[in-house]
């Protein structure tokens, strides 16, 4: 029956077909989770293929970026460039397009640059132990990122919030602790999405559990 051995062959070709193409694909799908989950520490290395890098920490660093360099992180989710005491932060931080989390921590700028705004998928900014920061001058950029949803403002030396922010209406979580609050600021009943309030080491306390459940509409952690 040669019809039948052909048609043997035929279908052994298929199966072999198929688990080679099951066998790359798997094998592509591990190499995209490793360059995903892989950080890179150094600028000079990530620029070698920038196009890979997903997230990138240049914590701690002496840095002189050109605004230009940030256009080739296409790919960018997560940057810190915390304790850097940039005096300003770079203007090319608007071409990450992608990136969903950002830290600023330990900075000495005062004012976010416009270009921040075009940050469209941000969903974290870390602005703590930031001293010169003028919060309430940064509220009109941070209240037009449609998909900003945490905001850390910690140890920022902060006694009180601005009224102006009512406009970061997106924002489901704020942490300020170790601030110099000492009592809650009314202001944050004007934040309408707001889920969970952080206050750990404030000049405060709360009398009951049921007082801040009830009175606020929202989780305070002390």
């Amino acid at each position: 029956m040669p019809w039948l051995i052909a048609r043997m062959i035929k279908y052994s070709v298929f199966l072999f077909s198929v688990f080679i193409g099951f066998f790359h694909s798997a094998k592509s799908q591990s190499l995209d989770s490793t360059l995903f989950n892989r950080e890179f520490y150094s600028l000079d290395e990530a620029l070698e293929n920038p196009e890979n890098v997903f997230r990138l920490n240049l914590s701690n660093q002496n840095l002189q970026i050109s605004d230009t360099v940030w256009s080739k992180f296409t790919n960018l989710q997560y940057l810190s460039l915390k304790n850097d005491h940039l005096k300003q932060i770079p203007t090319g931080i608007g071409y990450l397009k992608n990136l969903r989390v950002l830290d600023l921590s330990g900075n000495d700028f005062k004012v976010l640059p416009s270009t921040f705004i075009n940050l469209t998928n941000l969903q974290e900014l870390f602005l703590n132990d930031d001293k010169y920061l003028q919060f309430e001058k940064n509220i009109p950029i941070l209240s037009v990122l449609p998909n900003l949803k945490s905001l850390h403002i910690e140890n920022d030396g902060l006694k009180s919030l601005p009224k102006s922010i009512s406009n970061l209406s997106q924002l489901e979580s704020l942490y300020l602790n170790d601030n110099q609050f000492k009592q809650l600021p009314i202001e944050l009943m004007g934040l309408k999405s707001l889920q969970y309030v952080d206050f750990q080491n404030n000049k405060f306390r709360l009398l009951t559990q049921d007082e801040q459940n009830k009175n606020f509409g929202f989780k305070i952690r002390l």
